[in-house]
């Protein structure tokens, strides 16, 4: 599923299912970080690094740990930038050679509506204007949802770029509903890339199967 909303030189892998635990599916230094974790933290972070182990290997690579930093974020090998995501019923990594990309970030989120009183934390007014009207033309989707999915994808695009915090009130959401495509304008100053801030990120989604996914890739 999340393949359809990515570029050519990424390589994704996803699963609708937790695989039965297995002795060695974690590095041992993995191992211990959810040690202490109750089992559905234990099986997510397992299958997700099992993806993002099997998109590494697409690219050539050898299996290797991939440690949380202090925000959780998973450290790639040398040469290459990714990123994961996980919910109910969904597992994917993604994964590019840096040569290929900058930084990227997918979210994957049930198709359902957000927990009331999330939505107002979480966007700004014109935001919350365009979920009212999609959800009018479009009930398929759940656009509060798919809001809250994009600005996720902002985080993970944004965070390894900068080491910084990026407040859900520094980006302003725009959506195109039929081209399944959205815009991300930063309302601080964003990162030095190539010698250019970037002032905006682009992205796509996608909804399907229960799911909304979104992914930046820069």
């Amino acid at each position: 599923m999340i393949e359809t909303i990515l570029p050519a030189g990424t390589v994704a892998e996803e699963t609708f299912a937790d695989p039965p635990p297995t002795a060695g599916a974690l590095f041992p230094e993995e191992a211990a970080v959810v040690a202490r974790a109750v089992p559905k933290r234990q099986n997510e972070f397992t299958t997700v690094r099992l993806c993002a182990r099997k998109a590494l290997g697409r690219l050539g690579l050898p299996p290797t740990p991939l440690l949380p930093n202090r925000r959780g974020a998973p450290q790639w090998p040398a040469g290459v930038v990714g990123s994961m995501t996980h919910c109910d019923g969904y597992r994917a990594a993604v994964v590019a050679r840096s040569a290929d990309a900058v930084s990227l970030g997918i979210d994957a989120e049930p198709n359902g509506p957000l927990p009331e009183g999330v939505l107002s934390a979480v966007s700004l007014p014109g935001e919350r204007s365009w979920v009212r009207a999609f959800a009018a033309r479009r009930p398929d989707v759940h656009w509060d949802r798919l809001l809250f999915s994009a600005k996720e994808s902002v985080f993970k695009a944004w965070y390894p770029l900068t080491g910084a915090e990026l407040d859900f009130s520094e980006a302003e959401l725009g959506v195109e509903p039929e081209s399944g495509t959205f815009t991300a304008r930063l309302l601080v100053p964003g990162p030095v890339v190539a010698g250019r801030r970037v002032g905006e990120f682009s992205g796509r989604w996608a909804a399907g199967r229960g799911l909304v996914v979104t992914a930046i890739v820069l």
